[in-house]
């Protein structure tokens, strides 16, 4: 799970990831803002899902969102594992809601996630990076509602 957290702390590497050597086997390593960029679909999809009672989508991208978390975690160990612990809780919280169907819940948790972006990028001097709750979706090809339902 602290692989998870040290995910927050990705702008501290946004420098040096234009200056990022490749591994020596050649292998493709993603820049930290795509993982991010990924992430941050993730957040929305989560968020649609969830507005929609689509648990079993909204669990599927919130295991998406981790696994980019980690994803960025392990290509990236430099990131300060201190500045990021504010992303256990809320992560965990909107899990929960997820796992209960719970919308009231999941609103709120969701809510507490977007807040722990935020007091993270705070925490890492980089508050100039602003996560909300979204509004509208970009996403006008996919139906989020979930089959069966009007």
């Amino acid at each position: 799970m602290i692989g998870v957290l040290m995910v927050c702390a990705f702008p501290l590497a946004s420098s040096a990831q234009s200056g990022a050597k490749p591994p020596a086997n050649g292998q493709y390593v993603p820049r930290l803002g795509d993982i991010m960029n990924a992430a941050q679909m993730r957040h929305m999809k989560l968020w649609f899902a969830g507005q929609t009672r689509n648990w079993e989508l909204a669990n599927y991208e919130l295991r998406l969102l981790k696994a980019s978390l980690v994803e960025a975690a392990s290509l990236y160990g430099d990131l300060p594992v201190d500045n990021v612990t504010t992303m256990v809780k809320p992560l965990e919280a909107v899990g929960d809601a997820v796992a209960a169907g719970d919308s009231r819940r999941f609103a709120r948790t969701f809510g507490e996630l977007t807040a722990g972006c935020n007091a993270c990028h705070q925490l890492i001097k980089h508050g100039f990076i602003v996560m909300r709750v979204p509004e509208a979706s970009p996403f006008s090809n996919q139906v989020f509602t979930p089959r069966g339902k009007p």
